[in-house]
C-alpha cells in the first residue's frame, strides 16, 4: 500500500504540474455502506439513503474532457443546476464556470475526493478521469496512476457511501484475439494498450465490488464518441472528430487510419442520453453490470463520403500512424448492443447521414456549406 500511495502523490504532481486533467460472500449486500477502507464508528458524517423520488446530487470527475460538460449539461436539465458539481484538476473556461457549481478534484487525492462526497452529500458519481488510448501509450505510468489508482479511490469512496457509481469502458477492452464483427458483451478481452487493460479492470472491479459490497456499479462500453463542441483528446478514434473541423477551415484532411478502418461511432448525444438511461434504470432490469452500446460503424473512407456531400472539394490523403493503426486493427468493428437494447430499450438516434448533418449544423454556415446546401 504504500507503494500505490507514493505512486499516487507523484502521479498527482505530474498531473497538477502538467495541466492534464474474512470470507467471500457473492450475494449482494445491499444498503450496507462498507468497503476495504472502513472508517471509525465515531466518524462525524453518515452515508445518505437516496430516495428514488429525490433528485439525486452528482458528482462528475475529469469533467473538461469530451463528455463531461454535455453530461453536465444533460443532468442539470433533469435534476437541477445545484444538484450536479462538474469537476477537474484543470481551469474551466468562463462559460463552463459559471454555467453551474464546479470544483477541484484530485481523483488520486482520496481525502480530499471523499470529503467532496461527504459535504455535498453525493449520492451519484460519474467516473470519467482518465487517459486515453494513444495519450495513455505516450505515458504508460500516469496512464496505471490515473486509470487504475483513481478508480480504487472512487470504488472505495462510492462503497463506502453508498453511492449508484458509473464508470465508462470503452471498445478499447477488447483485443486482437475478441471476435471483432461483431463483437458481444461477453467474450474474450486481452487489449494491447494500458488504456484498454485499465478499463478491463475497472469493468472486472466494479463487479466484484457489486457483488461483495454492493455496490451499484454500471457501466457502458463506448464507441467512438463524435462532438462538435469539444476538441480532439488523443483517442485513436478522433479523426472522426477532426475531419469536420479540418473540412470547414482548409478543405483538406490527412487521416492517421487506413481508409478500410472499420470501427464502431456514435453522435455524443446518442452517448449522454444512453449514460443517463443506463443509470435510471430499475436495478433489477439489469441482467449485467457492463454493456456495449452503438449506433453506426464506418471506415474513414465512408465517412469522407459523406463529408463530400457538404465540402466536395474536400481532399482527403492518408498518412497512416503505426501505433494508432494497430490499436485500432486490434478493436471491435461492430458491437453487439442487443442486451442493452433487450434489458432497459437502449435506441440510438443518429446513423452517419444524420450525423454529418448535425456536425455542420453546429459548427458553422461557412460558405463552402451553405453552397452546398
Amino acid at each position: 500500500m504504500p507503494m500505490v500511495r507514493n505512486l499516487g502523490r507523484a502521479a498527482s504532481q505530474l498531473l497538477q504540474s502538467s495541466g492534464c486533467g474474512c470470507g467471500v460472500s457473492l450475494v449482494p449486500i445491499r444498503g450496507i455502506g462498507v468497503s476495504p477502507r472502513q472508517v471509525a464508528s465515531d466518524a462525524s458524517f453518515h452515508s445518505v439513503t437516496f430516495s428514488e423520488s429525490d433528485h439525486p446530487r452528482v458528482l462528475i470527475t475529469g469533467g473538461l474532457g469530451q463528455l463531461g460538460v454535455g453530461l453536465a449539461k444533460l443532468l442539470r436539465k433533469r435534476f437541477g443546476k445545484n444538484n450536479v458539481i462538474l469537476s477537474d484538476i484543470r481551469k474551466p473556461a468562463d462559460n463552463v464556470f459559471y454555467s453551474g457549481p464546479f470544483i477541484f478534484a484530485d481523483i488520486l487525492d482520496y481525502k480530499n475526493l471523499r470529503e467532496i462526497v461527504v459535504n455535498n452529500r453525493i449520492t451519484w458519481l460519474f467516473h470519467y478521469s482518465a487517459l486515453l488510448s494513444a495519450v495513455g501509450e505516450a505515458n504508460v505510468p500516469l496512464a496505471r496512476a490515473v486509470n487504475i489508482t483513481g478508480l480504487h479511490n472512487v470504488l472505495d469512496i462510492a462503497a463506502e457511501h453508498n453511492l449508484r457509481l458509473f464508470v465508462p469502458s470503452t471498445i478499447g477492452a477488447f483485443g486482437p484475439t475478441s471476435p471483432r464483427d461483431p463483437t458481444p458483451d461477453l467474450c474474450i478481452q486481452r487489449p494491447r494498450t494500458i488504456y484498454g487493460v485499465s478499463k478491463v479492470h475497472a469493468e472486472l472491479m466494479g463487479e466484484y465490488y457489486h457483488y461483495r459490497y454492493g455496490l451499484d456499479f454500471r457501466c457502458l462500453r463506448y464507441p467512438g464518441i463524435i462532438s462538435a463542441d469539444s476538441q480532439p483528446g488523443g483517442g485513436t478514434t478522433d479523426y472522426a472528430v477532426k475531419i469536420f473541423h479540418d473540412a470547414i477551415k482548409t478543405g483538406k484532411f490527412k487521416c492517421y487510419l487506413r481508409p478500410d478502418t472499420r470501427l464502431p461511432m456514435m453522435y455524443i448525444d446518442d452517448c449522454l442520453k444512453a449514460t443517463l438511461e443506463v443509470m435510471e434504470a430499475p436495478a433489477e432490469s439489469l441482467t449485467m453490470r457492463t454493456y456495449n452500446i452503438s449506433a453506426m460503424s464506418f471506415t474513414p473512407e465512408e465517412l469522407a463520403q459523406e463529408v463530400q456531400k457538404y465540402v466536395p472539394e474536400l481532399q482527403m490523403t492518408y498518412n497512416v500512424d503505426q501505433v494508432r493503426q494497430a490499436i485500432a486493427d486490434s478493436w471491435p468493428m461492430n458491437f453487439d448492443d442487443s442486451n442493452a437494447r433487450r434489458d432497459w430499450g437502449w435506441k440510438h438516434d443518429y446513423d452517419l447521414p444524420e450525423l454529418v448533418t448535425t456536425m455542420f449544423s453546429y459548427l458553422g454556415s461557412d460558405s463552402r456549406i451553405a453552397q452546398a446546401n
